[in-house]
């Protein structure tokens, strides 16, 4: 199974409503979280973008990001958005 990569920050609402959707789901997706404001470079790319979703990657690049995820997916919607993604 893929590992979720979860940029996000703290006191960020709709990260927290996205982490727990994630953790919600049968069989829970791998999840990492990075939280964008330990480090410089990730606050300079994702600003007040977050809640970003990527898969990690096996070859190449470190991660894909993935499209920003409806805040209204939840459940079988949000695991069927996973399949169609491409995230297994």
């Amino acid at each position: 199974m893929q590992e979720l990569l979860l940029f996000t920050r703290q006191g960020c609402c709709l990260c927290e409503g996205l982490e727990e959707k994630l953790g919600a789901l049968d069989p829970p997706q791998p999840l990492q979280l990075i939280d964008v404001d330990t480090d410089p470079a990730l606050q300079g790319r994702y600003g007040l973008a977050v809640p970003v979703l990527a898969v990690a990657a096996s070859t190449g690049a470190p991660f894909r990001e993935l499209p920003r995820v409806s805040p209204r997916l939840a459940g079988a919607q949000l695991q069927a958005w996973l399949i169609k993604q491409g995230v297994r």
